[in-house]
């Protein structure tokens, strides 16, 4: 028996036991309530006197009614098969929701996204979508609260799930990790690079001819640097043997142009690498998220791609512009604010500690910093002495320092905060 007749089934015997229990109640009030009450809830009377129904206890039975999870929608497959009995490859619908919508990943058998075809999905009551950039990735927008039952339309050559999938669609955003991200991440292999990889330090246009660009080292501060791929190879041992204490890591990046997730092609050679030398490390993510939705997905990247990882520095967003074009440069103050809080609240809620990182400007224009004191701040300020008033606790003070073991230029920076 399937679960739903086994629901159905359950819910009618439960309808039955309540009726019984009435009409018992009702024919024995005269004879005292202990005999009413003898009979077991956890039987049904037949129209012949014969006993039927479930052999559960009380406490089963109260346990029962109390779970509020036993009619939501089956768990997530545990993609146990690859092809059926005829060699077709299973397919298998991975669905969660962010705030009024559903997002779709087609997997296979061995839980990776499917690309290449043109998959249709059906949602009881919306309609059909399709696939149309064949990439296993279906998003659907604009929807209300609520239950909707999502299948996955035949398609040749594969065996696609019997049952749909019952998605609840969130009115209200949550700061939390996203399970799915990892179906959304790409590699720079999958994007046009020069168009999407368009960042740009807008601490450059505020720099002073008092910048430094000696390693720095005041009392109760750590001496550290920030690297992404575009300092190649680094020799980490070199680098620590240098006298830098500690590293802030891209991670990532979101396109400029297409908004799509990146991993930084040298994240896990330079994580991997800072651990081995000893350095303390912490990440950062560029982003070019334009709302709170996918702040979160932003966030939740991060958090996938260092799970595996001890991190001693928080993790950072990097607010600053795209070269003028970027998807993001035109956000208000406010927005751009909130895109932070929610980045940092998801992080938060992952254990880690959260980060802002922008210009002396960018803090002052183009965000409300007064509501982001909460979070570690990172000002990027070039001159001798920092004029942002803000409170802050790491201050990259110029973008053209030297390091051993690192054959371009490469940001400096001073920390203050505590590593635990």
């Amino acid at each position: 028996m399937d679960s739903k007749l086994r629901n159905q089934a359950v819910l009618a015997v439960l309808g039955v036991i309540a009726l019984i229990v009435v009409m018992v109640l009702y024919v024995n009030k005269d004879a005292g309530r202990e005999d009413a009450l003898a009979v077991s809830t956890n039987t049904a009377v037949n129209a012949e006197g014969e006993v039927y129904g479930p052999n559960l206890s009380q406490e089963e039975l109260q346990a029962f009614l109390q779970d509020e999870t036993f009619f939501d929608p089956e768990p997530t497959p545990d993609y146990s098969l690859s092809v059926n009995d005829a060699g077709d490859p299973m397919l298998y619908l991975v669905a969660t929701s962010m705030q009024r919508d559903i997002r779709i990943s087609v997997v296979n058998g061995d839980g990776e996204v499917v690309s290449g075809e043109s998959f249709f999905v059906t949602v009881d009551g919306e309609g059909e979508y399709k696939d149309l950039d064949q990439d296993g990735l279906i998003y659907i927008p604009d929807l209300s609260a609520g239950d909707y039952f999502v299948s996955l339309e035949p398609i040749d050559g594969y065996e696609v799930p019997e049952d749909p999938m019952r998605v609840t669609v969130k009115e209200q955003l949550e700061y939390a990790v996203i399970d799915d991200i990892s179906f959304h991440i790409l590699t720079e292999d999958e994007i046009n690079v020069t168009l999407e990889d368009t960042q740009e330090s807008s601490a450059e246009a505020d720099a002073e001819e008092t910048e430094h660009t000696e390693q720095l080292r005041p009392e109760n501060a750590a001496f550290g640097i920030d690297v992404s791929k575009w300092q190649g190879d680094i020799n980490w041992a070199e680098v620590a043997a240098a006298g830098v204490e500690f590293v802030i890591i891209r991670c990532g990046y979101r396109g400029s142009s297409s908004g799509c997730l990146v991993v930084d092609p040298y994240f896990i050679e330079n994580i991997e690498g800072a651990k081995a030398a000893g350095l303390d490390v912490g990440v950062y993510f560029f982003t070019q998220a334009i709302n709170e939705v996918e702040a979160v997905e932003e966030a939740s990247m991060v958090v996938s791609l260092c799970e595996n990882y001890d991190l001693d520095y928080p993790v950072f967003i990097d607010t600053e512009g795209a070269g003028g074009n970027g998807r993001a440069d035109g956000l208000d103050a406010e927005t751009r604010t909130l895109v932070c809080e929610a980045f940092c609240e998801t992080v938060q809620s992952a254990g880690y500690h959260a980060g802002v990182y922008a210009s002396r400007n960018w803090y002052y224009n183009q965000l409300e910093d007064e509501r982001l004191s909460t979070y570690v701040l990172w000002v990027a300020e070039y001159r001798e002495e920092p004029l942002y008033t803000g409170n802050y606790s790491l201050w990259q003070y110029t973008s053209s320092g030297s390091v051993n073991g690192i054959n371009t230029r490469v940001d400096l920076n001073i920390s203050y905060f505590d590593v635990e």
